[in-house]
């Protein structure tokens, strides 16, 4: 118990953390794509001081290596499609669509883990969807084409971060961090080169301004690097589901952040905010519901 409470205040961290890189998405003047490709870049250059690569490559076994790429590649994908979301509509309305990971988490993890699907867990990811009903139908149709791509970004969250349990048996958290950084960077290096060939507009892919550059830093430093890694650790100790759910109050710190610092609250309607307590009302039943049936008997 007393590494599970460690993990939940890990993840708690990491979870505020992940709500601040919405705020940083939003400030920096940058396209999706070339922003995460500094990110990893900066992420993965900063994981070279911490760790020996050779320890890296003995540590693991080479279809270990390759499985942690490719989860690193649905990673790259992930942030580009939640700042493209962003930039789509706005943080706050990206950060709730965050929410519907635990929806598509309960769809997922039996099939990965192979396991029996809980039901409460189904429940409570099916309830997410009239909040998320709730708020496509009281913004501005603009914004859908950003909320559809907020979702995406929550599928592939809820993907890899189930991967990252089925796999994450190895305790070497920074070596796993580094592998999938790395390899996000080098797909997006792949990626970029056709991103800049077809772009109907010139892509701008350096920050404009020193501001800027301190974004990407406490962007890939702090909310990356750090976070990733005690995001990593507490996954050790709790289920994906669990996890995704606390990382559901990302939209929480996000959203709170992005009214004092963005006044995003004043292009949000009532509509959004019921549809917004729905989801987090999914998310906070979740523990009460787990340490229900733990007390009942009913699982371990």
């Amino acid at each position: 118990m007393q590494e599970e409470k460690r993990a939940y205040l890990e993840l708690h961290i990491a979870v505020f953390l992940f709500g601040f890189t919405a705020i940083l998405g939003d400030l920096i003047q940058l396209s999706a794509l070339v922003m995460v490709w500094w990110r990893v870049l900066i992420t993965s250059a900063s994981l070279l001081l911490l760790i020996r690569v050779g320890r890296v490559m003995k540590a693991f076994t080479r279809a270990q290596i390759l499985r942690f790429m490719g989860i690193g590649v649905l990673v790259a994908l992930h942030w580009v499609a939640f700042y493209g979301a962003i930039k789509l509509s706005n943080a706050s309305i990206t950060l709730i669509c965050m929410a519907t990971t635990s929806f598509f988490t309960s769809l997922i993890e039996p099939v990965v883990m192979r396991q029996r699907v809980r039901w409460y867990e189904l429940m409570l990811g099916l309830l997410i969807i009239p909040g998320m009903a709730l708020i496509v139908g009281s913004t501005d149709a603009s914004m859908n084409t950003g909320i559809l791509v907020g979702l995406a970004s929550a599928f592939l969250a809820a993907f890899f971060a189930t991967l990252n349990k089925k796999y994450i048996r190895q305790s070497y958290e920074m070596g796993i961090t580094f592998l999938e950084l790395g390899s996000a960077w080098l797909f997006l290096c792949l990626v970029l080169p056709f991103y800049l060939f077809f772009s109907e507009t010139p892509v701008q892919m350096l920050p404009v301004s020193l501001t800027d550059w301190g974004y990407l830093l406490v962007l890939s430093l702090l909310c990356t690097t750090l976070a990733y890694v005690l995001a990593l650790r507490a996954l050790n100790h709790l289920t994906a589901f669990a996890s995704n759910l606390t990382v559901n109050l990302e939209p929480v710190y996000g959203i709170l952040l992005a009214w004092i610092l963005l006044r995003e609250n004043e292009e949000l309607t009532p509509g959004f905010y019921l549809g917004g307590t729905v989801i987090l009302l999914a998310v906070f039943s979740y523990p009460l519901i787990r340490r229900w049936r733990r007390k009942r008997g009913l699982e371990a």
